[in-house]
């Protein structure tokens, strides 16, 4: 499981004009599932996205999580993060999960998140997504599990 995270100051997931997750400070996550993804990773990225030390605290150094702030999370499913692009110009999915299990395993990530956090919304898996987000810092980081 992969997820390219930012610190926001906000952001947003329109789909077909209608916001489905929307947060303020916190987390956007963009998340893929890989083939021979689990239980086990989802829940190491359950963990490691609540409690990411990427935010300031009173000395401006990054010792803040998510529930240090008591900051939105906002999870996005995006299968491209899992491509192969080692070879030419063209990606490909060979590395990501198939969409049934993908789907599956995001929307578990999606409840373990949400029976663990109070902030948590997300787009829609397989929808043309339009994603907005006013990035701080910027700070951004990969994050496997």
């Amino acid at each position: 499981m992969i997820s390219v995270i930012q610190r926001v100051s906000s952001a947003e997931v329109v789909v077909e004009g209608s916001s489905v997750g929307k947060i303020e400070e916190g987390i956007m996550a963009l998340v893929a599932v890989e083939r021979g993804d689990g239980e086990k990773q989802l829940k190491r990225m359950v963990e490691r996205l609540l409690n990411y030390r990427i935010f300031p605290d009173r000395e401006d150094k990054m010792n803040l999580s998510l529930r240090d702030i008591k900051g939105g999370l906002l999870l996005v499913p995006q299968f491209t993060l899992a491509a192969d692009t080692q070879k030419g110009t063209r990606p490909s999915f060979g590395p990501a999960a198939e969409p049934h299990l993908a789907e599956e395993l995001f929307n578990q990530l999606l409840i373990e998140a949400k029976a663990s956090h109070e902030k948590v919304e997300s787009g829609a898996f397989g929808a043309d997504m339009q994603v907005s987000l006013l990035n701080s810092g910027p700070v951004t980081f990969i994050l496997k599990a």
